[in-house]
């Protein structure tokens, strides 16, 4: 999976760099659609809520307006003295006797009855009294008011108490003149009471259910009004075939929350509902959702339309942009190609004051200097061939020299003569370690094989003989440590310590837990306590500064002091005449004080006298010491320690403590 989706990841960094621009600019933006379509999304829906009241709002005021005038109409028959006055004569039988007047005065009632429903929409205004006797604004061959009072709601009218009215619908259309065009009707009845409250008539205005469609139709574009009584049922609506059947939604709809929206026919549609309290009716509105908020979504699609122009906009000048930052890094990708194909002739040319600029200066910069090292390096490998060649040559000498003295020593032993034939062989062997010998590191057990011949050697120049005393663990024989790293102690025990005088130095090893303990011993002199802190302070310089700290003071000026751990390059060499081998015994791991004319007595007092801190019967040098500190800290790291212990009359111990090659941090 996760291999598949590396393929997907850009290896350019210029396409990097795009695609991260690119999510920067788009992820915010996505969000922030995301936040304002869910923060505006109620808005929407509260709008889209309160336009659909407010067109309710004018739907009911229309209908309420028609139902007041069907409502006044029987209000006035109900209140009219006049006409009431009449129907009571004639429901009780007390009308006049005479048949004219009887007639004039019923005439006079009709008349007046038709003017009530000459303004407006038509009506069907009938009063029927107890007695059988009727009067309404129309013919009786278009329907015989005596029929309503085998309506099955006919029986509700008793019920009603005082000026109740009891809304009635919808029902077929029973007027014959009307019954093709208007199918339904609607009615409002109103109870005629005498003085103890008994009916004595009835007011029933009756009237088409278009007329309240058609206010729908008009003022709903667009959106579906239905007109329910209280059980549910629809009284009014624009589709004929919905009149006298229940409304599918109520149940799920209780009609308490303000609004609903509901899926109706695949589409969420919006519905809200207002009453009439008069005649216990209730309008409700239904709008699909999407038409209900078609205009505030449009201003929301232009904003996104706009915000998404602006941002293509915006992202191909970043491209742009990008694509010329970035033009510089594509040359040096391919100039980089191109030496990697072998070729350092080719250069980026790429400048500028920014850090690509930059880059670009050091690289082609770079490639000049790769040129003139690989030109160096060639020629330094054909000097060394040629060196090498020579060096081939050259080791005839060494071998020669070893071989002569060989025969001399062999020919002093014919003659009789053992001592100068050892000391022959010593001088053979310390040659034969310092020119042969190409590795830095030997064993133990060699290093004081060396240290043994040196010391037979200085022996023939003094007076007196130093013996040498080795107490070695057998484990430590085989350990590697750098060539000639005892000399320098053991020569500043003799010339120093021993003061060239008849003593004893003594080397022992002793095996400890990640390393060996070793420990150069004589029983010379000693040094006082301000000679001991003088080579405290060399073992924490470099060899080179305790050279330098000895000049000045032979000269009178200060020391300069370096800090601990720093490492300064020495003077190395044999049988230098300088005061850094004068001083230091041996500095950098070759022998001083041997060779030729060194080792005669008054170049060795010259030397040892050249500095305060030399002086014989001083002590000894620590520049040697320092020497052997840094070498063995090269190889052990600074695992290895050293330390010095000497009184005045005690002679001197040189104590190291060498760790195991895996245990040295290097």
């Amino acid at each position: 999976m996760l291999t598949r989706l590396k393929r997907w990841v850009p290896s350019s960094i210029r396409h990097k760099l795009i695609w991260a621009s690119v999510a920067c600019i788009a992820v915010p933006a996505l969000v922030s659609l995301i936040l304002y379509n869910a923060m505006t999304k109620e808005a929407l829906k509260e709008q889209a809520v309160q336009n659909a009241n407010d067109a309710l709002q004018l739907i009911r005021g229309s209908v309420t307006n028609l139902l007041s005038s069907k409502l006044n109409i029987a209000n006035y028959i109900q209140v009219n003295s006049t006409l009431n006055s009449y129907f009571k004569q004639v429901a009780s039988g007390n009308e006049e006797a005479d048949p004219y007047d009887r007639f004039v005065e019923s005439r006079r009632v009709l008349e007046h009855i038709e003017s009530l429903t000459v303004v407006g929409e038509p009506s069907y205004v009938t009063v029927l009294l107890t007695s059988g006797a009727y009067y309404m604004n129309y013919s009786v061959s278009d329907y015989n008011p005596l029929d309503y009072m085998d309506q099955p709601w006919f029986d509700r009218i008793h019920r009603l108490q005082g000026l109740e009215s009891l809304w009635v619908g919808p029902e077929e259309t029973v007027f014959r003149s009307d019954r093709m065009d208007h199918p339904y009707q609607l009615s409002v009845v109103r109870t005629l009471r005498l003085p103890d409250s008994d009916i004595y008539g009835y007011v029933i205005v009756s009237f088409t259910e278009d007329q309240i469609s058609r206010i729908f139709d008009s003022l709903s574009e667009g959106s579906d009004v239905l007109m329910l009584d209280g059980s549910g049922m629809v009284v009014s609506s624009h589709h004929p075939e919905r009149i006298g059947t229940k409304f599918p939604y109520v149940e799920e709809w209780s009609g308490s929350a303000p609004y609903a929206i509901m899926p109706m026919d695949g589409e969420k549609h919006l519905m809200v509902e207002q009453d009439i309290p008069f005649a216990g009716w209730r309008l409700v509105l239904m709008q699909p959702y999407k038409d209900a908020i078609v205009n505030i979504n449009a201003i929301f699609s232009r904003a996104f339309l706009l915000q998404m122009g602006s941002f293509l906009v915006f992202l191909m000048l970043l491209i742009g942009l990008v694509r010329t930052f970035t033009k510089p890094l594509v040359r040096l990708g391919k100039a980089a190609a191109a030496v990697q194909r072998g070729n350092l002739e080719v250069r980026s040319h790429v400048r500028g004051n920014d850090e690509i600029g930059r880059l670009g200066h050091l690289f082609d910069d770079m490639l000049s200097r790769i040129q003139t090292m690989i030109f160096e390096i060639s020629d330094n490998q054909s000097r060394k061939r040629k060196a090498e060649l020579k060096m081939l040559q050259a080791q005839i000498h060494p071998h020669f020299l070893f071989n002569v003295l060989n025969s001399i020593r062999m020919k002093v032993m014919k003659r009789g003569d053992p001592e100068s034939a050892r000391m022959i062989g010593s001088l053979s062997m310390l040659l034969r370690m310092t020119i042969s010998r190409q590795e830095d590191e030997i064993a133990l057990h060699e290093e004081l094989e060396l240290i043994s011949h040196y010391l037979a050697l200085m022996n023939l120049r003094q007076k007196e003989e130093v013996r040498l005393e080795l107490d070695i663990a057998s484990e430590a024989l085989l350990l590697k440590v750098p060539r000639f790293f005892l000399q320098p102690i053991v020569e500043n025990a003799l010339i120093h310590g021993l003061n060239r005088r008849a003593g004893v130095i003594s080397i022992t090893a002793v095996v400890e837990p990640g390393g060996i303990i070793l420990r150069v011993k004589d029983d010379g002199a000693g040094m006082d306590p301000s000679v001991r802190e003088r080579i405290a302070r060399s073992l924490r310089l470099g060899a080179g500064d305790a050279i330098a700290a000895a000049e000045d003071a032979e000269r009178g000026r200060p020391s300069a002091v370096v800090p601990e751990g720093s490492q300064v390059q020495g003077q190395t060499g044999t049988g230098d005449r300088t005061v850094t081998a004068s001083s230091s015994g041996a500095a950098g791991g070759d022998m001083a004080g041997s060779g030729s004319d060194a080792g005669s007595d008054s170049d060795s007092q010259a030397l040892r006298t050249s500095s305060p801190m030399d002086a014989p019967g001083s002590g000894f040098s620590g520049i040697g010491l320092s020497n052997v500190m840094e070498r063995m800290r090269m190889v052990f790291g600074s695992g290895f320690q050293c330390a010095v212990y000497s009184e005045e009359g005690q002679g001197t111990v040189i104590e190291m403590y060498i760790p195991e090659r895996g245990n040295a941090d290097v």
